[in-house]
Order: C-alpha cells, then sequence, then structure tokens
C-alpha cells in the first residue's frame, strides 16, 4: 500500500463521526483485487460527503440553539412581566388593608349618634335600644388641615403659645398686599398692660369692660419674678398673660417687653389700635368713649419733643452716631397708643432699635427716648405728638406722684377729664386724656364708687 492510501487512512482515522463505519464499508466494496487508484477515489468522495455532512449537522445545531435562546428569552420576559404584577399587586393590597384599618379605626372614634326626635327622651335612657340610629361619618382630615383657615390665621387670640423672640416678631410682621379683607371684620382695640405682678386695679377694669365683648383684646407681660399671680376665672385678665421676660426699670429691656406686646397682639388682625398701660393705670371715660375716640383717630399718640440738659440731650450717647444724631434725640413718655400701621413698623424696626440695645441701657432710659426719637425720624406725620395717659411729674424726683384713696374725689376725677384742651383730628378738642396713673390698690374702693357716676360705665 502506498503512502497515498496510507494517509487517506489516517485522515479517516480521525474522523469521530465515521470510525467505527470504515471496516464495514472497506470489506463490503473492496477485495484485495481492487486497484489503489480506484480506492483513493473512492475514500475522497467518503471524505467529502463526510465534511457536507458535517457542515448541515453544524448549521441544524445553530439554528437549534438559536431556537433554545428565543424560547429562553421568551419565558424569561413573561416570567418577569407575571413577576412584576403579582408585587404590585401584593403592595396595593398591603395599602388597601392598612386604609382599611386606619377607617375603620376612625369610624369606631367619630360615630355620629341621630336620636329620633320622636321617641321619648326618658325611654331612650332605659331601653337604649331602637332609639339611636348609628351614622358612621368619614375619618376626619388631618390636624395640620383642621388649623389651616381664615379664622386661624386672623384671630390668633392665644396667648399662651409658645414662640422664640424672632418667631415671635416675624410673624407678627406680616402684612396683607390686598388691603381690602376678604371677610366680616369689626375693629378691635388691644389694651397692653406692662405690670410687675397682677393688675391691682382690675375689679375697675372689669366693670370697664363689661358689655363690650368682641371690641377689644387684653395682653399682659408681666415680669418672670412675679409670674405665680393668677386672676379669677371670671375677669377679663383672666388667661391673658403673654409668655413675659423679666423687666428691670430704665434698662432696654422694658422697651423689649413693648415690643413683645406688640407682636402678640397684631397676631391678631382684628386689632387695629394698640395701647400700653401699666398696673396703676385707670380709665377716665367709659369703653365707648375711649373705643370711638382710638379707632376714628387719624392719629397716633406717642409724646415726643427736644430736652436739653441731663435729663434730656444729656442721656445721648455719641457711639449711637450716625445712626441717630444729637439733634435728632427725643424724649417723650413711655406710655403710648398707636395705629396697627405703626405698630408694624416699630417690631419691624433693624436699624434704630439695636442701637438703642448696644448704647442706651441703664442711665439712658430707652422707654422715655427709643420710640419718642423711632417716630419722629421715620415717622412724624403719623404721630400728634402727645400722650393719652396723664401723669404728675409737678414733684420732682424720678418717679410721678402717686394717688390714694384720699386723692380720689370727685373734683379730682373731674379736673383729669378735662383739665386742657388739645388738637384731634385737626380740631379742636377738650378731651385730650382718656387714661391716668399712679393709682395705689387702697384707691381702687372709692374708684369703684365714683367710676359709674363719673366715667359713666355702666352705659
Amino acid at each position: 500500500m502506498g503512502p497515498t492510501f496510507l494517509t487517506d487512512c489516517f485522515s479517516l482515522h480521525q474522523s469521530n463521526h465515521f470510525l467505527h463505519l470504515f471496516p464495514i464499508y472497506f470489506s463490503h466494496q473492496y477485495n484485495t483485487t481492487t486497484p489503489l487508484s480506484k480506492i483513493h477515489f473512492t475514500m475522497k468522495n467518503i471524505n467529502n460527503n463526510h465534511n457536507s455532512l458535517s457542515t448541515l449537522f453544524n448549521a441544524r445545531l445553530h439554528l437549534s440553539n438559536l431556537f433554545s435562546v428565543i424560547i429562553f428569552f421568551s419565558f424569561g420576559l413573561c416570567f418577569g412581566i407575571i413577576l412584576t404584577f403579582h408585587l404590585k399587586n401584593v403592595s396595593f393590597n398591603l395599602q388597601f388593608t392598612q386604609l382599611s384599618i386606619s377607617t375603620d379605626t376612625n369610624t369606631d372614634t367619630n360615630t355620629n349618634t341621630y336620636t329620633n326626635p320622636n321617641t321619648n327622651t326618658e325611654s331612650d335612657t332605659d331601653t337604649n335600644t331602637n332609639t339611636n340610629v348609628v351614622v358612621s361619618s368619614p375619618p376626619p382630615p388631618p390636624t395640620s388641615q383642621i388649623e389651616i383657615g381664615m379664622e386661624k390665621c386672623t384671630y390668633l387670640t392665644d396667648v399662651t403659645r409658645e414662640m422664640t423672640e424672632d418667631e415671635l416678631i416675624w410673624r407678627a410682621s406680616m402684612v396683607p398686599r390686598v388691603t381690602e379683607y376678604p371677610f366680616e371684620k369689626t375693629p378691635k382695640v388691644a389694651f397692653m398692660f406692662l405690670t410687675r405682678g397682677s393688675v391691682l386695679l382690675s375689679p375697675l377694669w372689669d366693670l370697664f369692660f363689661k358689655g363690650h365683648d368682641g371690641l377689644f383684646s387684653i395682653y399682659v407681660h408681666s415680669s418672670g419674678l412675679s409670674s405665680n399671680w393668677t386672676e379669677p376665672e371670671e375677669s377679663v385678665f383672666y388667661g391673658r398673660r403673654i409668655p413675659s421676660k423679666d423687666v428691670e426699670w430704665g434698662k432696654v429691656s422694658m422697651v423689649e417687653a413693648e415690643r413683645r406686646l406688640l407682636a402678640n397682639a397684631l397676631l391678631d388682625f382684628s386689632n387695629q389700635r394698640f395701647v400700653l398701660l401699666s398696673e396703676s393705670c385707670i380709665p377716665l371715660f367709659n369703653f365707648s368713649t375711649i373705643y370711638s375716640y382710638l379707632i376714628n383717630s387719624k392719629h397716633s399718640y406717642i409724646e415726643s419733643y427736644d430736652l436739653a440738659g441731663p435729663v434730656g440731650r444729656g442721656r445721648y450717647n455719641c457711639k449711637m452716631h450716625p445712626t441717630v444724631k444729637l439733634h435728632e434725640w427725643r424724649k417723650g413718655s413711655q406710655w403710648f397708643e398707636m395705629s396697627r400701621e405703626l405698630a408694624i413698623e416699630v417690631i419691624s424696626d433693624k436699624t434704630y432699635f439695636p442701637a438703642f440695645q448696644d448704647y442706651c441701657n441703664g442711665s439712658c432710659y430707652a422707654d422715655e427716648h427709643y420710640l419718642p426719637t423711632f417716630v419722629t425720624l421715620k415717622y412724624g406725620e403719623m404721630n400728634s405728638n402727645r400722650t393719652l395717659t396723664y401723669v404728675d411729674w409737678s414733684r420732682g424726683g424720678p418717679h410721678p406722684s402717686r394717688y390714694t384713696r384720699y386723692d380720689v374725689t370727685r373734683d379730682f376725677l373731674e379736673k383729669l377729664r378735662s383739665e386742657r384742651s388739645c388738637e384731634y383730628n385737626g380740631r379742636s378738642n377738650e378731651t385730650c386724656h382718656l387714661f391716668a396713673r399712679k393709682f395705689t390698690p387702697h384707691a381702687l374702693d372709692r374708684l369703684l364708687r365714683l367710676a359709674p357716676k363719673i366715667m359713666q360705665f355702666n352705659s
């Protein structure tokens, strides 16, 4: 056998697919007498057929693999879609279950009872069957929604709220851009009492306010050292103490207390006029007269004047320059009355008040100089330059005269009511002082006896 035959045989032997067929095919087709050339030709045909079959088999194998991949991808896609919908359904069922539990709980606690008006009340109490129809109401809205409303935003009358100083000033300084109110508004006068303790003459003020609910608001700032006082529940001062801080006489803390009172009063949009009083103040007229006088006034009432000498310009601190110059320094009574517009400007002041906090403390007596100076500098046209509270400084000294029960007479009170003439809304007027101080608690008895006759508190 030649080399060619051996080579072909070796090549055929390497085929894994036809190795076991070679002996059988060779023994049946050829004998020992067959020429080698014919055998060689036949072996080439077999090898060519083997290559064709291998190519066909590989093509079918690739097609089968592609089909398997398509089937596997389709199965995975369907499984993913089914799993996604299943998970969403589980989440929805969980949310629905929680909502159902919440609704059932609210329904149990918010069940309205309708009583049949045709049934006997006594029998309802005895039998308690077939007389009450239970009607389930929907759950109430969240608390945050309940607290939001026109009434909550415009009539903040609760004075016990806790806010920081900055939060209070920020909230009170808000001004609506639309000047027309979307609700019926009855203007009120805010009576602000700056006290060391309780309002000593509160029975007189109770008589003054009686029968005029809805036309006034009361705010009391009492020094923190005397915060344990309480008023009877029937008094108009009951529960009207705002969150207060210690106040030192002659210090800037007194002006801070005044601003604190203004800010609390400004939270109620119905408050249009603001008057500052002390625990020793009394009204000189009845409520109707004072209310009409204030509500109809075109000006505010902050006393302001230039005074030379040690108790005037002598209190000026040159470190306040250039914010406040010496010729701009003013003095006046601490007890003021102002409009809502001016009150907002006072609590919003970030220029002049910090200068007084830094350089007007102690012997400077900021309560006698801050408002007169600030108002004259910025809003002089809004001010009448006088006070509505009568105070007697004729005896001299750092404190005004005090009035006891022996000073309270009919003639004395009449004198306070019409002692001088002044200007009111551009016209001459004999009613200049609406309030007076300082009255001791010992004068209360006589004041209560004379008030209905002289001040006409009952009218």
